[in-house]
């Protein structure tokens, strides 16, 4: 699985989270990507890295819902911005706005170099 545009990581990790797979969640990312793990804004750094620590969340496969409200795009890198909610079966819900920097690959694919699901604003 990987993005086509950078705004489609977005749907592609909001869609790894609800079938609760890590490893097609974990290939989204470049090998060194940096991401801030909701809830308690801890940083991590690697795909093994964020493939633990986002293990226990994608295991509750929440429903997750990501809306792209801005992008800004040049010369193979992008910054988006989403809104994005994730409610449990138990009905606990996560929600923020998050930033996302990718990066073309060669291949013409996107994938994520900073995750900030915890945005300010």
């Amino acid at each position: 699985m990987s993005a086509q545009t950078p705004e489609e990581a977005h749907a592609l990790l909001a869609a790894a989270f609800e079938a609760g797979d890590v490893g097609a969640l974990a290939e989204l990312y470049e090998d060194g990507a940096v991401v801030i793990v909701p809830p308690e804004g801890r940083r991590v750094s690697g795909r093994a890295a964020i493939l633990a620590a986002v293990e226990p969340m994608a295991a509750l496969r929440p429903r997750f819902r990501s809306d792209v409200v801005e992008k800004l795009e040049t010369d193979g890198l992008a910054l988006t911005h989403a809104r994005w909610t994730a409610v449990t079966a138990d009905g606990s819900e996560l929600g923020g706005r998050g930033t996302i920097v990718s990066r073309r690959q060669a291949d013409g694919s996107w994938r994520i170099v900073l995750d900030n699901p915890m945005s300010p604003g």
